[in-house]
């Protein structure tokens, strides 16, 4: 068996089962191998009732051995149906609930013993137990004193289920030689005899002894995806060092008519970075530049600016947004201005995948020929058959979600024959708050710029970390804003129901808030496993004012602006790092009302809450990402994605930030003194099984 052999060959995977996988995004054997662990349990000993409270306080779960004490109370609340009983022990008794566990009123007979695993909750002064789980003394026996990895899960598959198909996979897959191990020891770079072989990384990091063990398993699995990203990346920029400018572009007085026409000046940030990126288009040579600038600062203007400017200088230019409503939204916005102020010369077209073939035809013809000198779009741009005639510039929006060789195969696209000298500029744009250190790094062939200030028309956002007991307050005030034609966001960690993860979901909370606002209020939600034309539809409807209140994941986190929205309320905001929920808060904010954020936090924990309280002490992005590293310890990195931007499997650049240097070291070593069949081999070989 193969990393890239289907999932359904491994015993006990058939159809069916494979369907629950490929909602996870596991669609081979290698997929599977490297599904994480989100967290890890420890099965602790179990607890006397008269513990609860200290379980309460800490945020932990709770395993309790109780005798059934009362007849199971089914009751039913709008549309879910909970059940409730009273259960002791020697030390006292507690009541249990759970949501829509029909089965155990069959199961909980009075005078009956059994071992339950939940969270300890409060409802005024009563302790409860929520959600529990049912665990028989044989299997309690097995997992007693040892850690059990939680992985994210969908409908129809549990935890245990696919730790079992983990196991079978990497006892079946053959054990290569480690030549990254090999190439460590020979560098000498640290320590290389305390990092473990990849293989055992593997076992560790979904089979864990003890949490010192996970630590080091997932330090080796963390630096192999690092060392993997960061060789792409300085291969890519290849050994020639850095390129003459073949397409010299001068200032042109169109940029100037643009920011005299707009209500509002550009801020010094917004102004240096333009003259920054006058001056790479003008140098000795091509532009390789990152603008970074916080949600909000105005990246999009100076964008448009630079767009302006390739085609007044007789050249075409690309920008590659990630959704295709934010780029049909800068289409639009960039035609309406090129309309108003009369640029002829300008003529800028939309490309994405739902463009009808007709269209799409039209608009390569264009391309082609140099009749439309600006294109904006999603990753129809960079197909095969899209040609230009004298390709200058190319934006990428959130470069990190098309990937380095998407975007080397875009700045590379021009195939007219006599232009074919031509290498276009190349400007990245990323709302990540990245330290610069991390960012030289990361964009390693990419001068950087940075936004730094907001726009004096922005209102900063007024924010609170409140508890589940606000909820009704917080309906209440969506219901206000709505009434007074405003929008409301929000955003719940999960897209459905999922065994043994107490967190709120998009699917069953709109249905919710169906029942708790007025009929009148369209409300709809949104997530990634939706099929694209269902997303767009979604994300359009409420770009337009169609939609009142929008349910969604993490999807809505980049990708569509809304003046109009001035509520974010983020349901389980605990479970996000806070560099994602600065992000997520991005989102409103961005018109001339006042907007809020709301973070409900599901966690009685005050490590959690100071944590989540930095959001409400700062609106600046890098202070946050600063401020939340100084609180987090190394195991806090499990269960918490502090980049929702910078997707790696298990890598965090934040928390990992010495990581990610030291395999920049490694790499620039392996390049300089590795032969070319070793520097293909670790290639080939950073990942277990290709």
């Amino acid at each position: 068996m193969t990393g890239s052999a289907d999932i359904t060959q491994l015993n006990g995977v058939g159809e069916s089962k494979a369907k629950i996988l490929h909602r996870l995004g596991i669609f081979t054997v290698y997929d599977l191998i490297t599904y994480y662990p989100r967290d890890y349990e420890h099965c602790s000993e179990i607890a006397p009732i008269s513990r609860a409270e200290d379980y309460f306080s800490s945020g932990d779960q709770i395993i309790v051995r109780v005798k059934i004490k009362s007849e199971p109370v089914l009751r039913y609340t709008g549309r879910y149906k909970i059940l409730n009983c009273i259960a002791g022990d020697e030390t006292g008794n507690i009541e249990m609930q759970w949501f829509g566990a029909v089965y155990l009123k069959k199961i909980l007979k009075v005078g009956t013993t059994h071992i339950f695993k939940g969270t300890v909750k409060k409802r005024g002064m009563t302790l409860y137990i929520s959600q529990a789980k049912q665990i028989s003394e044989a299997d309690y026996a097995k997992i007693s004193g040892t850690l059990q990895p939680i992985y994210v899960l969908t409908k129809g598959i549990t935890s245990q289920a696919i730790a079992k198909l983990v196991h079978q996979a990497l006892t079946e897959l053959p054990r290569e030689k480690d030549v990254v191990l090999d190439e460590l020891n020979k560098w000498g770079g640290f320590g290389s005899e305390e990092v473990i072989p990849f293989y055992d990384a593997l076992m560790g990091v979904h089979f864990p002894t003890d949490m010192d063990s996970v630590l080091k398993a997932r330090w080796r699995l963390v630096f192999n995806e690092f060392l993997a990203f960061i060789l792409n990346v300085r291969r890519l920029k290849g050994s020639d060092g850095r390129e003459k400018n073949s397409a010299p572009m001068i200032e042109v007085s169109a940029t100037n008519r643009i920011l005299e026409s707009l209500p509002y000046s550009l801020t010094n940030a917004q102004l240096r970075t333009f003259k920054e990126i006058l001056s790479d288009i003008g140098g000795e040579f091509t532009m390789n530049r990152l603008v970074q600038g916080d949600v909000g600062s105005g990246k999009t203007i100076v964008a448009f600016l630079a767009l302006v400017t390739a085609a007044m200088n007789g050249y075409q230019a690309a920008l590659m947004a990630p959704t295709e409503v934010l780029a049909r939204q800068h289409f639009e916005e960039l035609r309406d201005m090129v309309r108003r102020l009369h640029f002829d010369d300008v003529v800028p077209v939309f490309l994405t995948g739902s463009v009808s073939a007709k269209e799409k035809r039209e608009i390569k013809e264009q391309l082609l020929s140099g009749k439309a000198n600006i294109v904006l779009g999603t990753h129809a741009v960079i197909q095969d058959d899209v040609q230009f005639k004298k390709l200058g510039l190319v934006i990428t929006d959130e470069q990190h979600r098309f990937g380095v060789r998407q975007r080397a195969k875009l700045s590379n696209a021009n195939t007219d024959e006599k232009e074919l000298s031509i290498h276009p500029h190349t400007l990245v744009m990323s709302a990540t708050p990245i330290p610069r250190t991390l960012a030289i790094i990361i964009y390693g062939d990419l001068d950087i710029s940075l936004i730094d200030e907001l726009p004096a028309t922005r209102l900063p956002i007024k924010n609170c970390v409140v508890g589940p007991n606000y909820r009704p307050s917080a309906y209440k005030f969506i219901r206000t804003q709505v009434t007074e034609g405003r929008q409301a966001l929000v955003v719940c960690p999960m897209v459905e129901e999922s065994e043994g993860l107490d967190a709120e979901n998009v699917i069953d909370y709109s249905k919710r808030l169906k029942e708790e606002l007025p009929d009148s209020f369209v409300i709809e939600y949104l997530h990634g496993k939706m099929k694209p034309k269902d997303k767009n539809f979604i994300m359009e409807r409420f770009a337009s004012g169609e939609i009142d209140v929008l349910v969604s994941t993490t999807v809505i986190e980049v990708g569509i602006n809304v003046p109009n929205t001035t509520v974010m309320m983020v349901e389980n905001s605990e479970r996000f790092g806070l560099a994602q929920l600065h992000q997520l808060r991005g989102r409103v904010g961005r018109g001339i009302h006042q907007s809020y954020c709301i973070f409900m936090c599901g966690s009685e924990n005050k490590d959690v809450h100071k944590r989540l309280d930095i959001l409400n002490k700062s609106n600046d992005g890098f202070k946050i990402a600063e401020e939340d590293l100084k609180q987090r310890g190394p195991g806090d990195v499990f269960g918490v994605r502090q980049s929702g931007e910078m997707y790696f499997k298990i890598g965090d650049i934040y928390a990992d930030s010495a990581t990610l240097k030291l395999a920049s070291e490694f790499a620039d070593f392996i390049l300089k003194n590795g032969s070319a069949e070793i520097i293909a081999s670790l290639e080939s070989k950073l990942q277990p099984v290709i």
